[in-house]
């Protein structure tokens, strides 16, 4: 299946049985959300899992993009993104958990013909009624503790949740999902029972609410068979190899950073000191950083107009090429000075010994020098 593919038989899925389309939102949160960007498909619908009547109705179902800054260092493995798209559905009040495993057993084997001889799911110890599900169905069932127990921060909705895994290799199943890391998690049903107090109380919801979240591009590697997101038909219009000779790892961030920066140019966020605009900035940054440590006469300049434009449709922005060329190319020349101006800042420091944690903070307090521009670009070529 390709991406849209992939999208329409998951969203027509639910929408036969009951779920109205809600709307995608953009990645900043509406004024008042203390959270810098959207990170999960549940984020807007929060006010809705903690009680109050959707304008939609019970059952809803949708794609959401979402970003990510807590992975940011794991970006470049198989999995991790800065920008991903989640594919959810929620029943507020509508039906049980027992019925979200039910319908999430049928669209794996009979939407995305994956048998249950691949699949492998994991449940909290205490959580019976999934447990029993599941046993039902016929898929193994490893149980866990604080692995699988979901909560929205230290307090409001949370409970058990079961996640699904998919054995990815041509080989037959072996070992559990917390033993071997071949079993991908693709998709996680939650089962909000409780509401935690500020005391720590936990008071039960009846009926409960169910979460479910979709990681799209991950999903994608198990229905094309690649090795890698990168590898999904989501990036094939980002391949750079041409333009940017890197290893892999670097052409990887290079990759994920430079889409994670359109989406959120698109969605009205520029470079900044602080707040969201830092995380673009320090996006941005760290692909300039990855380029000039090979060759300082790299410019995001060369970059083609299909992976922006690509990327802009995907997304459904209201935005052009030459908008978001002129943000990249704009922060690309503050942070060209900015290098300029470090070098003899960092020399002088280097001149007293090795540089130190205390260095390195001086560097980034009172010159705006960040850790990695130091060290990945400055200090060697002092």
């Amino acid at each position: 299946m390709n991406v849209d593919q992939t999208v329409t038989t998951f969203l027509d899925f639910y929408r036969e049985r009951g779920h109205l389309l809600v709307d995608e939102h953009s990645l900043v949160p509406p004024p008042g959300d203390p959270v810098l960007f959207t990170t999960s498909g549940m984020h807007p619908l929060t006010p809705y899992l903690s009680g109050r009547p959707h304008p939609r109705g019970p059952r809803l179902v949708n794609r959401q993009r979402c970003l990510r800054t807590t992975d940011l260092d794991e970006v470049g493995d198989d999995t991790h993104l800065t920008v991903f798209q989640m594919l959810g559905s929620w029943s507020l009040g509508s039906y049980s958990g027992v019925q979200s495993l039910v319908w999430g057993y049928e669209l794996m084997r009979d939407g995305f013909r994956i048998g249950s001889d691949r699949l492998h799911v994991t449940v909290h110890e205490q959580d019976v009624e999934s447990l029993r599900t599941w046993e039902r169905i016929g898929v193994p069932v490893e149980l866990t503790e604080d692995e699988n127990w979901w909560s929205n921060g230290p307090t409001g909705p949370c409970g058990p949740d079961s996640e699904i895994f998919v054995w990815t290799p041509d080989t037959p199943p072996e070992g559990t999902p917390t033993t071997d890391p071949r079993w991908t998690e693709v998709w996680n049903h939650v089962m909000m029972r409780y509401l935690r107090h500020e005391d720590g109380r936990l008071e039960p919801v009846e009926p409960e609410r169910i979460d479910t979240g979709m990681g799209l591009e991950r999903m994608l590697t198990v229905l094309q068979g690649t090795r890698s997101v990168f590898d999904t038909d989501v990036f094939r219009p980002w391949s750079l190899t041409g333009l940017w000779p890197l290893d892999e790892p670097s052409q990887r961030v290079v990759t994920d950073h430079l889409r994670s920066s359109v989406v959120v140019i698109g969605d009205g966020v520029r470079p900044s000191p602080n707040g969201r605009g830092y995380v673009l900035r320090r996006l941005i940054r760290r692909v300039l950083t990855r380029l000039w440590r090979v060759d300082p006469d790299r410019t995001l300049g060369d970059l083609p107009t299909t992976p922006l434009m690509s990327t802009i449709d995907q997304f459904g922005q209201r935005t052009d090429v030459e908008r978001v060329r002129d943000v990249l190319l704009n922060e690309e020349d503050r942070f060209r000075e900015l290098v300029k101006r470090g070098r003899p800042v960092v020399s002088r420091r280097r001149s007293r010994g090795p540089l130190t944690d205390d260095d390195l903070r001086y560097l980034h307090d009172t010159y705006g020098l960040p850790r990695e521009l130091v060290v990945d670009l400055l200090e060697e070529r002092v």
